[in-house]
């Protein structure tokens, strides 16, 4: 049986440095983004969320990144869950991008708040049927009795709706703000390359090298 502390990979396949890096974090996480979905590695779009509640415990989660732009990072999921409840107390969260087959590291920090009703409308109107039906039949986060609830509730729900399920009140999206990002590039014998991107109050992004 192979002991996992004796697990090794050398990573060898690119470089990160700050002549070749975007000065704009989101240039470059649209570059490694792009090259990811390119790559065809499994689910690019697949992200880590981590939030704290009030008891200061943190939590993670992976969910799916809807979308990106100077604003920040959007993503979708029901506020009443264990997540939006966190936000809803400490609206501060952390984000991980891991693309393993191109031995990349992506992680975000920033303030997060809910998209406007009209951009979580357009969003889960465009969603396929089966998944605006579940967004009304999971009870997110909740203690349920088994399966069959779920099931008995996609029934009822869909039996209401029919074709046009509304979007949920409890269900929408959320933006994080980025005042932090980094981006790790795995290298040769453990040098790994890491730039971070720290916020400026009133100026550019300020990059720099950080050790691995």
């Amino acid at each position: 049986m192979t002991s996992i502390a004796d697990l090794r990979k050398s990573y060898e396949r690119a470089e990160l440095n700050e002549t070749e890096s975007h000065a704009d974090p989101l240039a470059q996480f649209d570059q490694w983004l792009q090259e990811a979905i390119s790559a065809q590695v499994p689910e690019p779009n697949a992200m880590t969320l981590a939030t704290v509640g009030s008891d200061m415990r943190p939590s993670t989660r992976v969910v799916l990144i809807k979308g990106y732009d100077a604003q920040g990072i959007v993503w979708y999921t029901n506020f009443e869950s264990r997540k939006g409840k966190e936000l809803a107390g400490n609206p501060f969260a952390a984000l991980q991008f891991h693309w393993v087959e191109l031995e990349r590291v992506v992680r975000i920090e920033g303030q997060v708040e809910k998209v406007s009703d009209a951009e979580s409308d357009a969003y889960f109107a465009s969603r396929p049927l089966d998944s605006r039906i579940g967004a009304w039949a999971s009870p997110q986060s909740e203690v349920i009795s088994g399966r069959g609830v779920l099931v008995a509730n996609a029934a009822k729900y869909a039996a209401q709706f029919l074709m046009h399920p509304p979007r949920p009140p409890h269900w929408g999206g959320y933006r994080l703000r980025p005042d932090n990002w980094q981006f790790w590039q795995g290298r040769k014998s453990r040098l790994h390359d890491r730039l971070q991107y720290v916020l400026q109050p009133d100026g550019p992004w300020l990059r720099q090298r950080l050790a691995p």
